[in-house]
């Protein structure tokens, strides 16, 4: 009986260390929101073709960086490169890359309205701002004043 219980005990303690040994290699990171989809599509072909793993959290970019900057994860994503101060707070070189790229583009639907002409003027940043976070495009008097110059009417 006592030799039937250390074959068990050692068996088992085998098994728990193939299993431990066998455990696919984790890679943890987190960041930005707009590369999600195709970083998820990215790092599931790749576990199926490697066994390692790669848990990403969209998080937004300044999660991202925090993160990165905290060591809590093996790499971050940002929708632009960390600033000088945030370097200089990091642990280890941090190294940047593009891995995604996209666009922004501007839509409008106001009546009467059959297009606008963006010029530097019209497209600063500030006025960019102003035109995505003040609801400035849904006013029905986005033509007038100001702006009427930019707007053209159906002839």
């Amino acid at each position: 009986m006592r030799m039937r219980c250390s074959i068990t005990i050692a068996v088992a303690a085998l098994v728990v260390c193939a299993s431990i040994g066998a455990a696919a290699p984790l890679i943890n990171g987190a960041g930005a929101t707009f590369p999600y989809p195709i970083y998820s599509k990215w790092f599931d072909e790749y576990h199926k073709k490697t066994g390692v793993q790669i848990n990403y959290q969209s998080i937004g970019s300044g999660g991202g960086i925090r993160q990165v900057l905290e060591g809590t994860v093996d790499f971050g994503a940002t929708d632009g490169p960390m600033s000088d101060e945030q370097l200089g707070q990091a642990k280890s070189p941090i190294l940047h890359f593009p891995t995604v790229l996209g666009a922004v583009v501007m839509t409008f639907n106001l009546p009467g309205i059959e297009k606008i002409r963006l010029t530097p003027e019209t497209i600063t940043k500030a006025n960019f701002r102003m035109l995505f976070t003040s609801g400035f495009l849904k006013k029905k008097d986005v033509c007038n004043g100001t702006y009427a110059k930019y707007c053209i009417k159906p002839a």
